[in-house]
């Protein structure tokens, strides 16, 4: 199996893990969007909580020039350790919330 096919099944993988950890708190149903020919990924939220609504991603990654950009990670142990732990070398992962700049202090892919 070549890279990007292992990657996009790992990212799979992470996400449906995270897909079955429902909030604690609301009526808040969890979604996964995975965008197999365009190489977007997300878990999402979307309900109540009490009066507040929530609606947003808990994770959203994309599969760029044969790199893993993590674009939003709301989890507390961090999406890129679950890809590291699964194998992918952390060159690989580029964390896209890290403004360029602060990308190489990181640990992980500077572009």
């Amino acid at each position: 199996m070549d890279k990007l096919n292992s990657y996009r099944q790992f990212i799979c993988q992470v996400l449906n893990e995270y897909a079955q950890m429902k909030p604690g708190n609301g009526d808040i149903q969890v979604y996964t969007i995975f965008d197999m020919s365009g190489d977007h990924y997300q878990i999402f939220h979307a309900g109540w909580d009490g009066h507040q609504r929530i609606f947003g991603a808990l994770i959203h990654i994309d599969l760029i020039e044969n790199k893993i950009w993590i674009q939003y990670d709301g989890t507390e142990t961090g999406v890129a350790n679950d890809l590291v732990s699964l194998g992918v070398p952390k060159q690989d992962i580029v964390l896209a919330y890290h403004s360029p700049f602060m990308r190489q202090f990181d640990g992980f892919a500077v572009v």
